[in-house]
């Protein structure tokens, strides 16, 4: 009896940790609580409060009218055309830019993985691009390359003989496009480039001397190994862009059917005074972008765990 009843005693008292231990953990945790409050005051509260708002049919021109009215915001952003239209357009942005960007920078990472001379100046002008400010990134190529009088693109036309179209007014999603694709390649060369180092030289090596050429061991070999490093690239590019709004209210001001969601939250937030619909609508940004980084951060633990299991 004594025998069984033994490690049921000394469960308790192993359980429960002395007072001074408990004091030492608290006092480890205790410079880090002015952080995590100042965090909780700066983001978590705005956002209860937004959430709170979004339940409410509040006009800020007519603030005692303003009621509560359940699910109403959610629906009208989920079925009001000009909302949907948004949605879309954000979609069609994402996937567009995410997906040009991952196979130009696919190319340039192919490109700075093999040694030649001035390989670290290339690399440092092709990032240059990801380090500029986005609003400033904006103006460049509105100003600079798209204007239709003095812009460098139909200088060079005009040079050559060409036509001088209006880049914006004529195709207005596309130059926003561009302009995103130009600041996002740089970012996923990078990841990319670390994926290509990351690679066993002598897997590469083996493949050689088995006669397998270039592209067979870019297809059988390069590509599966890139795979995470593909799906993180895309989905933190997706992060980025679909609460892009820089590009969109520089370039295009929103007009000729470039607004996204975002824009669409300013829009309803800051010109028409709904402050529900704007809340709501920005609700559903933020739980598309917490999906998207849900599955992120599943990729990069997954990367973490692989090169363990390497090490």
């Amino acid at each position: 009896m004594t025998a069984t009843t033994a490690p049921y005693a000394a469960t308790p008292a192993r359980a429960t940790r002395p007072p001074s231990a408990r004091l030492r953990a608290w006092a480890t945790r205790a410079p880090l609580l002015p952080a995590l409050v100042f965090m909780i005051v700066v983001t978590q509260l705005p956002f209860v409060a937004t959430v709170v708002i979004s339940f409410f049919d509040w006009n800020a021109l007519y603030p005692k009218a303003r009621h509560f009215a359940g699910v109403d915001n959610y629906r009208q952003v989920l079925t009001d055309a000009d909302l949907r239209h948004s949605v879309w357009t954000t979609v069609l942005l994402t996937v567009t830019v995410v997906l040009v960007s991952l196979v130009l920078g696919l190319a340039l990472a192919l490109l700075l993985n093999n040694r030649f001379r001035g390989r670290g100046v290339v690399r440092t002008l092709l990032i240059a691009p990801f380090l500029v400010v986005p609003v400033a990134a904006a103006l460049l190529w509105k100003h600079v390359l798209y204007n239709p009088e003095y812009g460098l693109l139909n200088g060079l036309l005009h040079y050559v003989g060409g036509p001088q179209p209006d880049w914006i007014s004529g195709t207005p999603l596309l130059a926003v496009e561009a302009a995103l694709v130009w600041q996002w390649t740089p970012f996923m060369m990078l990841i990319l480039l670390a994926g290509l180092q990351s690679r066993d030289p002598e897997q590469i090596e083996a493949a050689r001397v088995d006669g397998a050429n270039e592209w067979q061991i870019f297809r059988h070999l390069t590509l599966p190994h890139l795979r995470r490093y593909l799906e993180l690239g895309s989905l933190l590019g997706c992060i980025y862009i679909v609460q892009n709004f820089d590009a969109v209210f520089t370039i295009t001001s929103g007009g000729l059917g470039t607004a996204n969601l975002p824009y669409t939250v300013y829009q309803s937030f800051y010109q028409a005074h709904e402050n529900g619909l704007a809340s709501a609508a920005g609700v559903l940004v933020v739980i598309g972008s917490i999906i998207i980084a849900t599955f992120a951060l599943r990729v990069v633990s997954s990367l973490f765990r692989e090169e363990a299991s390497r090490a």
